[in-house]
């Protein structure tokens, strides 16, 4: 399992960046984690799945930005250490 922790950082917060986000992990397919707002404006994600190509994927729609009014400035990217996600979630908040 490819587990990798992201942290959004721009205009994501208020534009259904979260909601985006869900949709591009579902149409990716094979793809499960969760997405939350932090406190400090930016939006943490947890993504995993067994196919690279499709966390290479979700990656390059993160960095473009799940929906139209959201501008990402800079992603960062680290190998994840959370536990497993049985879906996609986008939490409230």
């Amino acid at each position: 399992m490819i587990k990798v922790a992201l942290r959004v950082y721009g205009r994501v917060q208020g534009v259904g960046f979260r909601w985006g986000t869900q949709r591009v992990a579902h149409e990716i397919g094979g793809l499960t984690g969760r997405v939350w707002n932090n406190d400090d404006g930016s939006v943490g994600i947890h993504v995993q799945g067994k196919d690279a190509m499709a966390i290479k994927q979700f990656i390059s729609e993160i960095k473009r930005g799940p929906m139209p009014m959201a501008i990402v400035e800079q992603v960062d990217i680290a190998v994840g250490t959370f536990p497993d996600y049985k879906r996609f979630t986008a939490e409230q908040g």
